[in-house]
């Protein structure tokens, strides 16, 4: 499993910033994403994050995933008058679901809408955000259940490229300030790890080069 966000973060027509980290690692097994409101989304993750790490200290046993996605999904319930007043914010979970007993199948994406509700893919892939269209279009075009990791990291930067292509609050790779997209891998051997920054922009030059040669898509 792969997840990455793009470092970019708008006031209505401003660049505010042009690295934030919107991807992070939940815990051995979890990452997640967000995507709306800066603010109530960093809150969000850093407290479910927390809350993770709490249960699993006093019961001894990590938290299943589907418990992990319903605490999210309670915390967006909770957080619906503030959504409905503008201050949207809505979480990604990727993970490795360890009760699974074939592991091929361990792979979980989850997305939800402002209410809470809870949206299992059933693809392989899933995208959210202002640039979710063209990236899930892309996507659709890239994804391969056969992928290696090397695969999967290019397919989610060329994903990024297509959103920031078209949607003005999706930032593409940056070359002359070398930012470039936070990208995590989870697998049940390996957990939840981000790749490294170097690879990342590795990745992504190539990306960047290949598209110069080809500028039309």
């Amino acid at each position: 499993m792969v997840v990455a966000g793009d470092r970019r973060a708008t006031s209505g027509n401003v660049i505010a910033r042009h690295d934030l980290e919107k991807v992070v690692v939940v815990d051995d097994t979890t990452a997640a994403g967000y995507a709306g409101a800066v603010g109530p989304a960093m809150q969000m993750l850093r407290l479910f994050a927390a809350e993770v790490e709490q249960y699993e200290k006093i019961e001894g046993t990590p938290i299943s995933f589907p418990g992990k996605a319903n605490r999210l999904a309670a915390m967006l319930r909770d957080s619906l008058p503030m959504a409905m007043q503008g201050f949207e914010a809505l979480p990604l979970l990727v993970g490795v679901d360890p009760d699974e007993p074939d592991p091929a199948r361990a792979g979980r994406i989850v997305t939800f809408d402002v209410s809470g509700n809870i949206v299992p893919d059933s693809t392989g892939y899933e995208s959210i955000g202002s640039g979710s269209p063209y990236a899930k279009s892309a996507l659709k075009k890239r994804y391969s259940r056969d992928a290696d990791r090397a695969g999967a990291v290019r397919a989610a930067v060329e994903a990024l490229y297509d959103a920031a292509d078209d949607d003005s609050a999706t930032g593409g790779p940056d070359l002359v300030r070398r930012i470039f997209p936070v990208v995590v891998t989870v697998t049940a051997a390996e957990g939840a790890v981000r790749v490294p920054p170097e690879e990342v922009e590795a990745v992504a030059r190539q990306v960047v080069e290949a598209r110069a040669a080809t500028p039309g898509g």
